[in-house]
């Protein structure tokens, strides 16, 4: 995937991912948005799920639940983990919000 293509698909991402937090009860998850990286903290237990661009690989990484998982964006436009386990993008993005906060985001 040439670099444009991937940044896009990233900046769709990110975008739809501030919507929802913002959406969200600030006095229980809030986030912070930076170029290749954003964060989202539970308000209650400063618990972090760090979401960030793996360029070189041109991936998307999720640091959420005590674990790190690495996806990849499919020829069906959805991203993958790339250990086929079954996982999605902002499935997993909301699973692992919704540990650390109680908020769901409901994509």
């Amino acid at each position: 995937m040439e670099e444009a293509a991937y940044s896009a698909a990233v900046a769709q991402v990110f975008k739809k991912l501030v919507a929802a937090i913002d959406q969200a009860d600030p006095d229980l998850v809030e986030c912070d948005a930076t170029g290749d990286m954003v964060t989202i903290t539970a308000a209650k237990t400063g618990e972090k799920v760090v979401v960030n661009t793996q360029r070189a690989v041109r991936q998307i990484w999720v640091a959420g639940k005590g674990v790190g998982v690495h996806f990849s964006l499919g020829a069906d436009g959805r991203w993958v983990d790339d250990k086929q386990k079954g996982l999605e993008l902002l499935g997993w993005i909301d699973e692992c919000v919704g540990a650390a906060s109680g908020v769901r985001l409901g994509w």
